[in-house]
């Protein structure tokens, strides 16, 4: 007669890595047949830009419409082209003055809308010529642009205070982080977008799955690593690997285009001067900063957050006066999975639209925060990610919109060239 086990005992003898292979089985059932209805098509916005037939070049062309904006520039020519993901709907391109020669302005309406209509292209051209430009003012300008940075930190705090907790209780300096924050947009788009769930029903399950998420990536693969004691190198190096690695997947299931989940863009309204917010900037920056107080309660007068900040203080002593530090570890990895997911969804709503890379678009501006604040420091986390929003998008007055990003990095030499630490971090001694 052949032995038998129980279902509990199967269940425990099963391989963190087999849970992982369910995992990822159920949603490529869940999302294969989706994206095989998903439409990643692009098509064509053309034009030229010429004074008095003489073509310019390096002219900032802005187009938006249907929750989807991209920026393009002319080439020698004077041409430019910018793909869009729908013909549908009407668009609206912009031509930046500020980028045209001296005393050149635009003739006729700007933005100008347009449509496809039957073409599968759709051809923009832009009369100029001499005239009086004007010129929003540079204060007007400052104003806006610390609005929205200020926006900008607050989902990158998000992000960067899971990270930083994650780091703070394991030491782990996770580069997948960046596709927990893209699962977390993706799952909106497979409940909202592609199972036309209403948004009340499908943000919360994305959260929910990206909760659920980082804790099968601690269970299926960083606490078995923790138990067989590996090097924080080498699980460093595993992270990256991993991020590879879903980069993909997710190429794989949505394609290389960008996507949109319902209801992005809409009507700005006026705050003062000429600044304006989207009803939905509006409500992103309310859900940011009420999820941060959450997030600051739970630490400061929790048990639990009361013990993750025990941990990431000392490890060890923490062990000895009772606290279950595996335990609070899987508790981090769900709150840091809820979190990144969040920061994705309304990244997604900013941008706007969803690629399978975005995640990676953001990871720097998140290790700036991490690094600028403090490491392992949630609070220090908020205000390296506050101070790098406005930061980024200030920076766009004196230098192109499309490398904003590098002043991030500039900002990470610096600090660590004169406060290793951080805002908030302790002087450690090495050695």
């Amino acid at each position: 007669m052949l032995p038998t086990t129980s279902y509990r005992e199967r269940r425990r003898n099963r391989s963190p890595w087999q849970v992982l292979g369910l995992l990822f089985t159920a949603l490529f059932l869940v999302l294969l047949p989706a994206a095989a209805h998903a439409s990643t098509s692009e098509f064509p916005i053309v034009g030229n830009v010429k004074n008095d037939g003489v073509p310019l070049a390096d002219v900032r062309i802005v187009v938006t419409g249907e929750g989807y904006e991209q920026e393009a520039l002319t080439d020698a020519d004077g041409r430019f082209t910018v793909q869009v993901p729908s013909q549908d709907g009407t668009y609206e391109i912009f031509l930046d003055e500020e980028t045209l020669p001296e005393g050149v302005t635009v003739k006729g309406d700007n933005p100008r809308p347009t449509e496809f209509g039957a073409q599968s292209f759709r051809p923009v051209n832009f009369f100029i010529g001499e005239g009086v430009r004007d010129v929003q003012s540079f204060g007007s300008q400052l104003a806006e642009r610390l609005v929205n940075g200020l926006n900008f930190g607050l989902m990158l705090a998000l992000a960067s205070i899971g990270l930083s907790l994650v780091y703070g209780t394991t030491g782990l300096a996770n580069f997948a982080h960046a596709e927990m924050v893209t699962f977390g947009a993706v799952m909106a788009l497979v409940f909202a977008g592609m199972m036309n769930m209403s948004l009340w029903l499908a943000i919360p399950l994305a959260l929910v799955a990206s909760g659920l998420f980082g804790w099968l990536l601690d269970w299926g693969i960083w606490k078995p690593l923790r138990k067989r004691r590996v090097a924080i190198v080498q699980v460093m190096i595993l992270s990256i690997g991993l991020s590879l690695f879903l980069r993909y997947v997710f190429q794989f299931f949505i394609g290389g285009g960008t996507l949109q989940l319902p209801g992005v863009g809409g009507t700005k309204h006026t705050l003062f001067g000429d600044v304006a917010l989207t009803t939905v900037d509006m409500v992103s920056m309310g859900v940011s900063t009420g999820i941060l107080l959450v997030v600051a309660y739970w630490l400061l007068f929790t048990r639990i957050g009361k013990a993750t900040r025990a941990i990431a203080d000392n490890r060890a002593l923490a062990a000895a006066t009772g606290i279950d530090v595996e335990k609070v570890i899987r508790i981090v990895w769900i709150a840091s999975g809820l979190l990144a997911g969040l920061s994705g969804i309304l990244w997604a709503y900013f941008r706007p639209g969803i690629k399978w890379d975005m995640g990676t678009q953001l990871l720097l501006l998140i290790f700036c925060a991490v690094v600028l604040g403090g490491l392992g420091t949630a609070f220090g986390a908020l205000i390296g990610s506050l101070i790098t929003g406005v930061l980024v998008e200030i920076s766009t007055l004196w230098i192109p919109s499309d490398t904003k990003y590098v002043g991030a990095l500039l900002i990470l030499i610096l600090v660590l060239l004169v406060r290793p630490q951080g805002i908030l971090g302790r002087r450690e001694r090495i050695g």
